[in-house]
């Protein structure tokens, strides 16, 4: 597939809030070792206006990536711990009568904030979890016939254990559609684990991290990525792509067309974060997984795993 003829050769100088976007990653890439790719794929997701999913067991460092993407950004952020007894007031907030006054007051709940760390968002029961999904789909939230705008920007950064652990309520398809990226940690590899083993805690790491980026950097740089350019030929295997996943030998149903918008704005994203103002067939290939495995059930008769088979599509569907 071509570039541009204007912008070939011609990458983007790094400077002014796109070298602190890549300062950011480094501290997080610092604190969370050896997990760079997911690193990248959340800081694509943040760009892309999109919300993220982190599905793995416990202790492989899921709260510890949403807390360092927080830290470096300098903006308003909350964090929920969701258990079996969390009430969608909780969430969005209540209304208390004001008896001097004769009238009620609007009291905003925690997902009044610019990132919203959700952990263990399958602890709760589902009409607790369909309390973000308003927020998550609009920006905005409805409380009592009123309609609350939310501050931008708005991106929510949610936990997820295993189905099969005890305790856990699958989210249905409408809240998973609405996190653009899904990823898995997995456990570290020797050399970063002996480093986690014998260096400072990541918690005391935490504490010490100072922010970055402001919500003005973020705001420009999310506008940034949407001027990335995509060709035709690109779209046209994006579009192969998604036809792909619809023929029924592979998946139960396929990709929406909504899905689709979300695979380029997250690969939009990627390319301005490889300094590219252009997409190119890799950054597809590096989203797609990530886009695809939280909204694809393999069809029956599959033996493999949904990203397994996710990684034979991608070699199936050729790159024109």
């Amino acid at each position: 597939m071509s570039e541009p003829k204007d912008q070939q050769q011609q990458p983007r100088a790094v400077e002014g809030r796109q070298a602190r976007l890549l300062e950011a990653q480094k501290t997080v890439n610092g604190i969370l070792l050896g997990k760079d790719q997911q690193v990248r794929l959340s800081f694509c997701c943040l760009l892309s206006r999109g919300h993220l999913l982190i599905e793995d067991v416990p202790g492989v460092g899921k709260t510890t990536l949403a807390n360092a993407v927080a830290r470096v950004i300098g903006i308003d952020y909350q964090r929920i711990q969701f258990t079996s007894d969390l009430l969608p007031a909780d969430i969005l907030g209540v209304s208390i009568y004001k008896r001097n006054r004769e009238e009620f007051e609007f009291h905003p709940g925690p997902i009044f904030s610019q990132i919203i760390l959700v952990d263990e968002i399958n602890r709760a029961t589902p009409k607790t979890q369909s309390a973000l999904l308003e927020g998550m789909a609009e920006n905005q939230v409805t409380i009592e016939n009123t309609t609350h705008p939310l501050p931008q920007p708005f991106f929510v950064v949610a936990t997820q254990n295993p189905l099969d652990l005890v305790g856990t309520f699958p989210l249905p398809e409408s809240q998973l559609d609405r996190f653009l990226l899904s990823i898995a940690l997995g456990y570290p590899d020797p050399i970063a684990e002996r480093e986690l083993l014998t260096t400072e805690e990541r918690s005391r790491m935490l504490d010490k991290t100072t922010p970055l980026l402001t919500s003005d950097d973020i705001k420009a740089l999310q506008n940034d990525c949407e001027a990335v350019h995509v060709s035709d030929d690109l779209l046209d295997y994006v579009q192969a792509l998604l036809k792909e996943t619809r023929d029924d030998r592979w998946f139960e149903t396929g990709l929406s067309p909504r899905a689709g918008l979300y695979l380029l704005r997250a690969s939009r994203a990627h390319a301005f974060l490889e300094d590219r103002s252009y997409v190119i067939p890799e950054d597809v290939k590096i989203i797609f997984p990530g886009l695809a495995r939280h909204r694809l059930t393999p069809s029956s008769g599959f033996a493999q795993s949904p990203d397994e088979q996710i990684a034979e599509l991608l070699e199936q569907v050729p790159i024109r």
